[in-house]
């Protein structure tokens, strides 16, 4: 039987091969540059003549226009294709270089499971006939779509071909069918009929492929695709889609040109194949459209309003879910609302996280007070150990707010829309009982591309296909609305969508994770003090700015720039433009707090400014004077000096640094030995062991991994591995008023970590301030702190919340948690106290054994970067240091933090906050003689446990959103008051585009009630009249 098959398959590729007939060669003009050309600018690159076999660019990533022409042959030229491969990527542009379609190498790196990637068919359009001439023009990519070179760049194919359509026809109902009898994916009997049929249809080829004869063979093929169906309850609705990684592999600039490939060729296609839905995502996407390809733009904006392009998610970008802030991710979805909104009249209702690294725990939340109903992914079926037990689920956040989500079944977003993609739905569906509904996301993805005809043409013949499930071809949101209708008969998932693969990434190019905390911190406070300047009439708020601002910092939390999984280069762009950001928003800032002190009373000298909403009572050293400075929520307060007298006695050596609350011994190698709780009369540090310590361990990962599993006792190989711990090369102290002060310097191999640690008079908190220049190749930093603890779980804040994770390491579950994300601090805690480690740019934890360990560097290869030498144990090494990731300059800090009994979430928050946003001074050269006040607070919160996450102007210009945030896992109550002037305050959603209530003002302050892990959504309006700084208020309104 298998021999019948086998002849059956022969019999396809031969059909295959019969397909296009070669009529001439084209000749090929290349202009080549290093970086792209527009049309009009397309000849003046470096013009050269070449042949099929040659070379056309010098390296990864060169750019050219390319002419193939020809003399029009004697047939007619619309029967004719041009079949065109360059070992990269080309654009195909009409008479006015308007993007086509997209043709890409054939030898492209892909899944071979997913099929052939290679795009090579170009149909003529009537701009590429120029009298006698036919003449097409490409722009062109020395990449494949995954940023590779592959065959050398050379020129693999150019000529003019004329296409048997009956073969094509006839060859893909044999490609559908022979998978069909390999896979069996129908039950016996229809799989004898379905052999039966082709064996008729084969021996009407016996003598050759005549029309005739394929026209007979058609006939009896038809009879299998007009069966009747009886495949079940199950409906698979199919949409096209070309996922695309605004960066990864390849550069920003390319991810804008791979957009216009693929787009044209969906357009195309969905002309050809009428009912074809093609589905994308990212509004950044649409933007570089907009801006790059104005033709091709006005082209998506007509087929998305006929449904045949449908708008994918709502996020700017598809980011990563565990690293922003959780005011980053809301702006994602504001941002992307708002450009879909404009643009094209709509705002789709699902979110569309395809390929994201792990979900926190606050999304449920935050979608669904965002205008989402569902939420889709695939990527948990990436998991390394655990497979996660659904695909279509209720899941429920840490605050108890659910979305239904849907996890691709076939869990693939590239799926090749073949018989064995309908084949592992049917069989491995996992609520294939209870949901009747799944969706298959077909096409070719990661580097863009999408369907090609062999998806569609499968996808035509899979409909008639009986005893298979019902495919239909529709937009996502269509299979939605019908699955959605099943959804309170799904299961449920409580907390975080923890993936069990890429825990490198958290750590992975520490730079940009440091640029990204910075850029978040500051936006803040920006934000903020532009509020106060334009509410009290001076300064107008920096809308425009702003939001260019905030649009490219969301650009580079995609979902492979900031987790660190991109190619060198990426990061190489990305950086140099975090620090022009940042001096924006420094520049900003200083602006608006200048112009505040301007507008109001303030006293001269120093002036503090806190832009925290809870009192903050801290050490400021300021032009050589210290001050202790006590500053009300969200607000300011001068600065008075102390003299030495008014400082608490410290002790402070190189062997110990002591304060009233915390006794801290050294040991001689400058690890500490013993953190003593004056308060508890407690140790910190656990029994016989070092806290601060400094472990360098081999990593030979690569960007997303650490290295794979050891197969003999299910652990992760870098635990095994032999901690190094760097030598103490110098250590010093000194005090300095209120702070005692240790400075240690270590080195190790070529790499020098420089630390200055110190304690505060009155501090509760040791902390270490810490300059590293990395020089060790495929080796990671970390630091450990050994917890006299007793617990089973430790606490992590995540974004807007957080959540207790095992700190065992017992079951599967456990062991597959190698590492995990966190926000700004990590606490592990018993009923006697416990201890908070807080950080200011770090991601990765690993919380077992009663131990914090942060990871702080991982040098690994950086994607794609070749390996030239190889190590003893056969892991891949390189001395170039421009091969591997974060090599250089470092400056972080973190704190450690004993503390009694078991702290709130809210006030381990306001520790961590105060680490990362320091208290900002200005000096107020023209201040108030007059003045008696010492300080004022602009907005403040009675009560605990509530974040002011953000104050900022409303999306519509007409008044200020104010975002709160309970921290605790339990309900609280607050009253909100602020000391600028409103009319009116509304509770609005996340989008604020939905008023939720009326709240109502009494003396001044609102009362709020908050459930556990709630989020809120303020909008205050202006009252009175002689504020004028809103560009929207009208003074009639008072």
């Amino acid at each position: 039987m298998k021999s019948l098959t086998d002849n059956l398959c022969k019999l396809r590729d031969q059909l295959r091969s019969a397909v296009y007939m070669p009529v001439c060669q084209l000749h090929i003009d290349v202009w080549s540059t290093t970086e792209p050309l527009t049309f009009i600018q397309r000849t003046r690159g470096k013009h050269r003549i070449l042949s099929v076999g040659e070379t056309w660019g010098e390296q990864l990533f060169d750019c050219a226009w390319m002419r193939f022409s020809s003399k029009v042959p004697e047939c007619d030229p619309f029967s004719l294709v041009a079949r065109i491969d360059i070992n990269g990527e080309l654009c195909i542009v009409d008479a006015l270089g308007v993007p086509l379609r997209g043709l890409t190498n054939k030898s492209s790196e892909f899944a071979p499971s997913l099929g052939k990637p290679g795009k090579d068919i170009c149909p003529l359009d009537p701009d590429h006939i120029q009298g006698d001439r036919i003449e097409i023009w490409g722009d062109a990519g020395f990449n494949d779509l995954f940023g590779s070179l592959r065959g050398e760049g050379r020129i693999e194919t150019a000529e003019l071909c004329h296409v048997r359509e009956d073969i094509r026809a006839l060859f893909y109902d044999f490609e559908v069918l022979c998978e069909l009898l390999d896979e069996q994916v129908s039950d016996i009997s229809i799989c004898e009929k379905v052999r039966e049929q082709m064996e008729l249809a084969a021996a009407e080829l016996e003598t050759g492929f005549d029309r005739v004869a394929i026209g007979r063979a058609r006939e009896i093929i038809e009879q299998i695709f007009n069966e009747t169906r009886s495949g079940g309850k199950l409906t698979i609705s199919a949409v096209g889609h070309g996922h695309l990684d605004l960066a990864w592999l390849w550069p920003i600039r390319e991810t804008k040109r791979k957009g216009a490939r693929t787009l044209a060729t969906a357009l195309r296609n969905t002309e050809r194949y009428p009912g074809y839905v093609f589905g994308c995502s990212q509004p950044q996407l649409f933007q570089w459209m907009k801006e790059d390809y104005p033709v091709l733009y006005d082209q998506i904006k007509l087929a998305v309003a006929e449904g045949r392009i449908e708008l994918q998610g709502t996020f700017w970008v598809e980011p990563d879910c565990n690293i922003p802030n959780g005011e980053s991710l809301i702006r994602q979805i504001l941002y992307g609302r708002k450009f879909f909104r404009d643009e094209f009249g709509k705002i789709p209702e699902h979110c569309w996280q395809p390929d994201v690294f792990g979900y926190n725990g606050q999304l449920p939340q935050i979608l669904s007070k965002s205008g989402h109903k569902v939420f889709m992914t695939q990527k948990l079926s990436w998991n390394a150990i655990n497979r996660f037990p659904h695909h279509s689920f209720n899941w429920i956040g840490i605050d108890g707010s659910s979305i239904p989500t849907h996890m691709l079944a076939e869990e693939t977003y590239n799926s090749p829309a073949a018989p064995r993609s309908v084949k592992k739905i049917r069989d491995e569906y996992a609520e294939r009982d209870i949901s009747n509904h799944a969706l298959m996301v077909f096409g070719i993805g990661d580097g863009g591309g999408g369907p090609g005809e062999e998806h569609l043409e499968r996808l035509q013949r899979l409909k008639n296909v009986g005893g298979l499930p019902a495919i239909e071809m529709r937009s996502s949101e269509a299979f939605f609305e019908l699955w959605l209708n099943e959804s309170h008969l799904l299961p449920e998932w409580n907390g975080e969508l923890y993936l069990e693969k890429h825990q490198g990434t958290y750590t992975t190019q520490a730079r940009v994770k440091r640029y990204n905390r910075l850029c978040e911190t500051r936006l803040r406070e920006l934000e903020f003090v532009a509020v106060v300047a334009e509410w009290l009439g001076e300064k107008a708020y920096p809308t425009d700015a702003l939001d260019l601002i905030w649009k490219e910092v969301l650009l580079y939390q995609f979902h492979d720039v900031l987790p660190g999984s991109s190619i060198k280069r990426v990061y190489d762009e990305c950086n140099p433009r975090y620090e022009t950001l940042l001096k924006q928003i420094e520049e900003l800032t200083v602006d608006t707090y200048n112009a505040i002190l301007e507008t109001t009373n303030l006293p001269g000298g120093n002036i503090a400014f806190n832009a925290l909403n809870w009192r903050r009572e801290e050490w400021i050293k300021q032009d050589g004077y210290w001050y202790f400075a006590s500053l009300p929520s969200m607000g300011w307060a001068q600065l008075i000096p102390i003299d030495n007298a008014g400082y608490e006695k410290l002790i402070c050596s190189t062997d110990r640094l002591e304060n009233a609350c915390l006794r801290v011994d050294f040991n001689a190698n400058g690890t500490i030995r013993s953190i003593f709780n004056k308060a508890t009369c407690l140790e910190t540090i656990g029994t016989n062991t070092n806290a601060n310590e400094f472990r360098i361990i081999p990593d030979y990962g690569d960007a997303w991994d650490f290295d794979v599993e050891s197969e003999s006792n299910n652990v992760w190989k870098y635990l095994e591995e032999t901690v190094v711990v760097p030598e103490l090369e110098s250590s010093c102290a000194w005090i300095d008023g209120p702070r005692g002060i240790v400075e240690q310097t270590y080195r190790y191999g070529e790499s020098t970590i420089w630390q200055c640690i110190h304690l505060d008079s009155g501090s509760h908190q040791l902390v270490f301030n810490t300059k590293v220049n990395w020089q060790e190749k495929a080796t990671m930093l970390r630091v450990a702190f050994p917890a006299n603890i007793v617990s089973d779980t430790a606490r992590f804040e995540i974004p807007f919340g957080s959540v207790h994770r095992s700190a065992l390491d017992d079951s599967m579950v456990d062991k597959a948690q190698l590492e995990v994300p966190a926000q700004q601090w990590v606490d592990l805690s018993d009923q006697k106290g416990g201890v908070a480690l807080f950080n200011d740019c770090k991601y990765g934890f690993r919380v077992k054994g009663q131990v914090i360990d942060m990871c702080l560097i991982r040098s690994v290869p950086h994607p794609k970067c070749a390996v030239i030498e190889v190590g003893d144990s056969g892991n891949t090494k390189s001395p170039d240091e421009s091969i591997y990731t974060d090599i250089g300059e470092h400056e972080f800090s973190y704190a450690l933090m004993p503390h009694n009994g078991k702290l709130d979430e809210a006030t381990l928050t306001q520790y961590a906050r105060a680490l990362n946003s320091p208290i900002r001074v200005v000096k107020n050269k023209v201040g108030s003689t007059t003045s008696s006040a010492v300080e004022e607070s602009f907005v403040s919160i009675e009560g605990h446990g509530v974040e002011l996450s953000t104050c900022k102007k409303a999306e519509d210009g007409d008044g200020v959103i104010i975002r709160l945030v309970n921290l605790n896992p339990t309900n609280t109550e607050i009253a909100f008051s602020t000391a600028l002037p409103f009319k009116h305050i509304t509770e609005v959603d996340l989008t604020e585009e939905k008023n939720l209530a009326e709240l109502d003002v009494k003396d001044g302050k609102v009362s709020l009630m908050f459930d556990a892990f709630e989020i809120k959504t303020l909008l205050l309006k202006k009252w009175r009249p002689e504020f004028d700084g809103w560009i929207n208020e009208k003074k009639a309104d008072s």
